[in-house]
């Protein structure tokens, strides 16, 4: 996860027994580290952690709120505010038909973002049509088109024809006619020939009038987001950023904050390559994953969006302690769907920090291990499903037996059950800061 080192800081400086100020000192340096690695600008940098070091010291933390946590408290805020503040932008098209053009740098997964946005838009109830009007990549059309059919988005195209304009010109008149809401447009992908793209794309908005140019940036050039945002702002004046491949580079801190310094708005960010891998980009929340502090919002609208009966109720019984089979039965359903384990914890308030290294799997082994999981949960009794302290090694084996599946099998799905009562134990203790800031996260 990007900024994953900014989390491991801040657990170390928790779990710290230094005197106060020392264990600050050494928190501020492994910041400053994990924020330079993550390819942030320097001077951002340490003008960020003087601030944080400044206020962690010289500020008083509220009545009933310890030292440490008044830290996290600082940490967020701070990094909520290097990645643009409270403000969330704007998703709901102001009219119809609403016409994106996407633009961005060759490689910079532009395609496939266009895809991820209409899948978002069509989950949102509108209807919504895609253009290719990339004549440089012979596959664009065949790539879009493919995924098009997967989420069920029409996609407009003409693979014979070399001039980019008319396609684009032709796709939108189209989908205009047919009475669409959301029109997508993809262009060609800026490379060595820069200067006869950059024109293309000023023709193609000439001819088309979009109501917003997207800016698709890869999270992995870094800082260099600055620069580029910039350049393409000079040609066709950007209305929106998408950040993607989140999910894989270290550099993913550097080119959000970057971007936010050109003063662009961010509306989406990827975090991994599946269609339904696309999150508005809201800073608080976004911060509150990095620090382990927990989206709980965020997890409720992803798993309203990928219609699974897994409601905000359950998650909040599940914070509260009341955990137990039935409620583990609906998050492996869940997780079939919502992606592994870790990323889904990661949302969940207070379990970022205290994840088990081991609790991660790859989708094949997580698949294995989820189908015996169901079968012994299937294979309990109500009395069991309700309080599965009841279950001793004589409950085990007759349950393995229903299952068919070996008793090790139903230990091991007993000893996840209790590593998270155990976390969710550690999470009740600290919920006056997590109250305060998900109310902040929320606001």
């Amino acid at each position: 996860m990007v900024l994953e080192g900014v989390r491991k800081a801040l657990s170390k400086f928790l779990r710290s027994d230094r005197e106060y100020r020392e264990a600050v000192k050494q928190f501020i340096k492994d910041l400053q580290k994990e924020l330079i690695k993550a390819d942030v600008n320097v001077k951002v940098v340490f003008e960020l952690t003087k601030r944080i070091r400044e206020r962690a010291l010289e500020e008083e933390p509220p009545p009933g709120i310890t030292r440490k946590d008044w830290l996290v408290t600082i940490v967020y805020e701070e990094l909520t505010n290097l990645f643009g503040g409270e403000k969330a932008p704007s998703i709901k098209p102001p009219k119809k038909p609403w016409i994106m053009l996407l633009v961005g740098l060759q490689g910079s997964g532009k395609t496939t973002t266009a895809a991820k946005i209409a899948h978002y838009y069509k989950l949102e109830g509108y209807r919504v049509g895609l253009v290719v009007a990339d004549t440089y990549r012979p596959a664009a059309y065949d790539q879009l088109k493919q995924l098009g059919d997967q989420i069920g988005v029409p996609v407009y195209g003409e693979p014979g024809n070399k001039d980019a304009v008319a396609i684009a010109r032709n796709g939108v008149k189209l989908f205009k006619e047919k009475g669409f809401d959301i029109i997508i447009v993809d262009t060609a992908g800026r490379h060595h020939r820069e200067e006869d793209l950059l024109k293309e794309m000023r023709d193609i908005a000439k001819q088309i009038n979009p109501n917003e140019v997207v800016l698709v940036i890869d999270a992995a050039i870094g800082q260099q987001a600055y620069s580029i945002a910039k350049k393409f702002h000079e040609s066709t004046p950007i209305g929106s950023i998408v950040i993607t491949k989140l999910d894989g580079t270290a550099k993913g801190g550097g080119a959000l904050s970057a971007v936010v310094a050109t003063g662009a708005v961010i509306k989406f960010i990827g975090t991994g390559e599946k269609v339904d891998e696309l999150e508005v980009f809201r800073p608080p929340k976004f911060v509150a994953r990095i620090l382990g502090i927990g989206d709980i919002e965020g997890l409720v609208e992803k798993v309203r969006r990928v219609r699974i009966e897994f409601t905000e109720k359950d998650l909040e019984e599940i914070l509260s302690g009341k955990l137990n089979m039935r409620l583990i039965y609906k998050q492996l359903i869940s997780i079939r769907k919502l992606g592994p384990l870790r990323k889904i914890l990661q949302m969940i308030p207070g379990f970022g920090l205290k994840i088990p290294l081991d609790i991660d799997l790859s989708a094949k082994q997580a698949e294995v291990k989820i189908k015996k999981w169901l079968a012994v949960i299937n294979s309990m009794t109500y009395e069991e499903l309700d309080n599965p302290e009841i279950i001793d090694r004589r409950r085990m084996k007759r349950i393995a037996l229903g299952a068919g599946v070996d008793v090790e099998d139903v230990r091991e799905l007993l000893k996840q059950y209790h590593t998270m009562k155990k976390l969710l134990k550690q999470l009740r203790r600290r919920k006056d800061l997590l109250d305060k800031l998900r109310l902040g996260a929320l606001r």
